[in-house]
């Protein structure tokens, strides 16, 4: 019984080391078959890794990209020995800026502060080595908060009265730099600029307002500005507020102007403008040409009328006069006279020749009038002659007292003269010094109503007083439309 017991136990410890040694084998054989094997390699299980775990992981990755130089790395080498104090090429040659201008709106133009407004977009390029890079970056593009570090050129608008940088959401300004050390720097700005209206040929006049600008500290032989070819791109999209002008074109000129400082490249811009006539004209020579007419209307009134006449006389020269002041009220205090001025002063000289018209006319007439000492006696069919003796009396004179029949109408032709012709005749010399009328009046001049048949008219040019009226509604129109003739030709072709 014991000997089969031995004879188990023996058989036991034979088998179990047999199995426990081809497993391990095939452990062994497993390994060294996995490290043949070409990828990643399996993933233990999950579980939880400390900080300290993953960096090395992250270190590691970094540096197997590190081969192609990122756009970071790109940066910091740009940057790292870089002097935005200093120009490119200083000591060695001058800095070229090329510019370029792109206007969003133009306008309003003030004429009262002479100035106007415009909102650009100012672009300029340069080239600066020390920004030149290698790698697969064509360009960088930069915000406006890093473009304090790089050298811009120091450009200001010489004749700008106001500018203001916009800053909505963000600075609105931009550079790009190139890998061959090309620098583009974009601005946006509203500038006020002065610009200086000559106003003669006011309101036919056209105006070209200026931009200058250059550097404000940089002379001649350290920034030179160029403008390579010429372009302005203008917006016309957008509506321009120029209101009363339309805008002809642009021109440009660059010179040298020379300073305290140096001589410096100032480069300028030129925005020509013209006035749109219809706002004055309406405004200011339909009003002055009416009025004008409206002083004629006397002419045609009787001159008995005097309170008409000199009411519609006086309400003409102030109507001009008004007139006058409201084509200043938005116009500059210059000192010389504009086409404008020139037109309303001859038209206020018209309205006031009117009522000078009359006032010749009603002096002439009345004046001249005698005063009559009694009604004249009249008799249907009789003639009655009486002589006064004049031995008492030696300035007294003969007078004839005749009485005709009356004309169906009841009015006679004496009503307009004197009472007696013969007291014309008889004291001439007294006759004219109560007029105060000149030798010249009284040689060229006809002072009765009746004087078509006289003959010391004859071979004379001689004016009727009486007939004032009838020549003015002719001078007057026909003077005043050669004016306007001559006037608009002159003023449309200077």
């Amino acid at each position: 019984m014991s000997t089969k017991v031995l004879l188990i136990l023996l058989g036991t410890l034979v088998i179990f080391p047999c199995i426990e040694g081809p497993q391990v084998e095939s452990e062994e054989g497993s390994s060294a078959s996995a490290d043949k094997v070409y990828g990643p390699k399996p993933q233990p299980p999950e579980k939880d890794l400390s900080s300290e775990e993953i960096k090395p992981t992250a270190v590691g990755t970094h540096k197997k990209l590190g081969k192609m130089p990122t756009a970071t790395e790109i940066l910091d080498g740009i940057f790292h020995n870089y002097d935005y104090k200093l120009r490119p090429g200083i000591g060695e040659r001058p800095t070229v800026v090329t510019v370029e201008l792109s206007v969003n709106t133009l306008g309003p133009l003030s004429i009262m502060d002479m100035e106007y407004t415009i909102d650009i977009t100012f672009c300029q390029t340069w080239y600066d080595e020390r920004l030149r890079f290698n790698g697969s970056f064509e360009s960088f593009v930069l915000s406006g908060n890093l473009v304090s570090l790089l050298w811009v050129p120091d450009t200001f608008f010489r004749n700008s009265k106001r500018t203001h940088e916009h800053s909505i959401t963000m600075p609105n300004q931009m550079v790009r730099i190139h890998k061959d050390g090309k620098v583009l720097y974009t601005i946006r700005m509203t500038i006020e600029a002065g610009c200086s209206l000559h106003m003669l040929k006011f309101p036919m006049d056209s105006h070209s307002c200026p931009l200058s600008f250059s550097s404000f500290s940089y002379p001649e032989n350290d920034l030179i500005y160029e403008w390579e070819n010429f372009t302005l791109k203008i917006n016309e999209s957008n509506s321009w507020k120029l209101f009363q002008f339309d805008f002809t074109g642009v021109s440009n000129t660059t010179e040298t102007v020379t300073t305290l400082a140096g001589d410096f490249i100032v480069m300028t811009l030129y925005f020509n403008v013209s006035r749109r006539f219809g706002f004055v004209a309406f405004h200011n020579y339909v009003p002055s040409s009416v009025t004008t007419m409206v002083s004629w209307i006397s002419f045609w009134i009787k001159k008995e009328s005097a309170p008409a006449r000199t009411s519609l006389g006086i309400t003409s020269v102030l109507t001009m006069t008004t007139l006058g002041t409201f084509s200043r009220k938005n116009f500059p205090r210059v000192s010389y006279i504009t086409a404008l001025d020139f037109y309303i002063a001859i038209c206020f000289v018209f309205c006031f020749c009117a009522l000078m018209e009359f006032a010749v006319l009603n002096f002439l007439t009345y004046n001249r009038t005698a005063p009559r000492g009694s009604p004249i006696l009249r008799h249907p069919r009789a003639t009655i002659r009486v002589r006064i003796p004049v031995t008492e009396h030696p300035e007294a004179f003969v007078c004839d007292v005749e009485d005709s029949e009356e004309d169906e109408s009841g009015e006679s032709e004496e009503d307009e003269g004197p009472s007696c012709p013969a007291q014309q005749a008889a004291r001439p010399s007294r006759l004219r010094r109560s007029a105060g009328c000149s030798r010249w009046c009284d040689k060229y001049c006809c002072m009765v109503p009746t004087c078509d048949a006289s003959s010391w008219q004859q071979g004379r040019l001689f004016i009727h007083v009486y007939r004032l009226d009838n020549y003015s509604r002719v001078i007057f129109p026909v003077t005043f439309f050669f004016f306007n003739v001559i006037y608009w030709l002159v003023c449309l072709n200077l």
